[in-house]
């Protein structure tokens, strides 16, 4: 029950960070990423600041083998950078800027009952299956 209650406060704090710095619009997004149109660099910010808080979560967590809650500590251990990776994160990168969503803030405007955001979800999740059911094989 602990466990919920501590998910569901991180799920609430991110979703706040997402509606305060404005990741949940995707024009927001398109617009830093529109460098000879509308350009925003607000977005950088928001990535300097997370990227720091990670950095701080992670090399945390490295030194630690349970969680605050007891679970074991689940850090990735792949280290490579190969062609699989490379073309994720360029898809990734392209779907973003095309849509203006990632998976966070398009799940957060779910709520707002908008067809592109459902369109988006419902591709998003369909991509996750068939890559799931391709690295399987």
């Amino acid at each position: 029950m602990l466990s919920i209650l501590f998910a569901l406060l991180a799920g609430l704090v991110f979703g706040l960070g997402l509606i305060l710095s404005g990741m949940g619009n995707p024009a927001k997004v398109q617009n830093f990423l529109d460098f000879f149109g509308t350009w925003d660099p607000s977005l950088a910010l928001v990535m300097v600041g997370a990227i720091a808080v990670g950095l701080v979560a992670f090399a945390w967590a490295r030194r630690r083998k349970t969680a605050l809650l007891g679970e074991p500590m689940q850090l990735p251990t792949a280290t490579k950078i190969d062609t699989r990776l490379l073309l994720g994160a360029a898809m990734f990168g392209i779907g973003w800027g095309i849509a203006g969503f990632c998976p966070g803030p398009a799940l957060m405007n779910l709520l707002t009952f908008h067809k592109e955001v459902t369109i988006f979800v419902i591709s998003m999740i369909v991509g996750m299956l068939l890559q799931h059911t391709w690295a399987r094989k």
